[in-house]
């Protein structure tokens, strides 16, 4: 009798103890959240006038090259919204092309589409996205400014790593976006875009912090490639020091495009 009731007691305690765990374990991810969002965006002035950008008019007039960017950038998306090249083209929801101004500046360029991106079919809105939304804001920038895209453009099953010849299949559509926006300054987020782009093996500890060259194609002039963290790198990997790492890189690249960088506040 006195193991049957020591039995039926001690699932109740154990449960309490894992449902207090896990709230303390969302306590710490919300903490980590607010500090994150603080120090990308509270902490900062955002910056008043300055343009990251050529003006695009809402409706271009045929036969205008903005006409003919944003056509091109269409067609692109088209085309990876019908491919199945690979065994992940059968398994996505959405194909995730990657949006933003055709005439940016600054293009974003990360590893892979995640569930929530699979879903809706838009660039980085999961928790890595809003954080790098946040990061944009710190720049003084908005997403619409900026062109996001990935290296792969459908999810792979279970967020797992991009596979060689997954790589292979996506890269021409990520070429093509490229070519067609020409940007001054490539950020690379993450050891997968920032190794693909450069074609290196390196860490992203070894690339980040300093501008390397990507060439469009010996017709075009080249950019300037940034490599830094994964947004979800510093989700998972929470610290200040990481978090400040990221921020340094972004001031360079708003140094090397002539824009302000916004100021602490106080």
């Amino acid at each position: 009798m006195g193991e049957a009731f020591f039995i039926v007691f001690l699932f109740p305690i154990h449960t309490i103890a894992v449902m207090a765990e896990q709230q303390a374990d969302l306590n710490k991810v919300l903490k980590q959240h607010l500090e994150m969002e603080s120090f990308f965006a509270g902490d900062f002035a955002v910056r008043g006038g300055g343009q990251l950008f050529a003006e695009v008019p809402t409706e271009a007039e045929p036969g205008q090259e903005n006409s003919e960017m944003v056509q091109s950038l269409e067609t692109i998306a088209k085309t990876v919204r019908s491919c199945r090249k690979c065994e992940i083209g059968s398994t996505r929801t959405n194909a995730v092309p990657g949006q933003g101004n055709p005439k940016a500046r600054l293009m974003f360029v990360g590893e892979a589409p995640g569930a929530d991106e699979d879903k809706q079919g838009v660039a980085f809105i999961g928790r890595a996205g809003k954080l790098l939304t946040e990061i944009i804001k710190a720049m003084g920038l908005t997403r619409e400014e900026v062109f996001i895209g990935n290296i792969l453009k459908c999810r792979p099953p279970g967020n797992r790593d991009p596979k060689l010849d997954e790589i292979d299949n996506c890269w021409p559509y990520l070429k093509q976006q490229l070519e067609t926006i020409q940007p001054e300054i490539i950020v690379a987020l993450g050891a997968h875009a920032a190794r693909t782009l450069l074609d290196s093996k390196l860490a992203i500890g070894k690339l980040r912090g300093r501008f390397h060259e990507y060439k469009f194609s010996d017709d075009l002039p080249p950019a300037k490639l940034m490599p830094t963290y994964h947004p979800a790198y510093l989700l998972r990997n929470y610290s200040y020091d990481n978090r400040k790492r990221v921020w340094e890189d972004m001031i360079k690249v708003l140094e090397e495009l002539g824009l302000p960088v916004p100021k602490k506040k106080g």
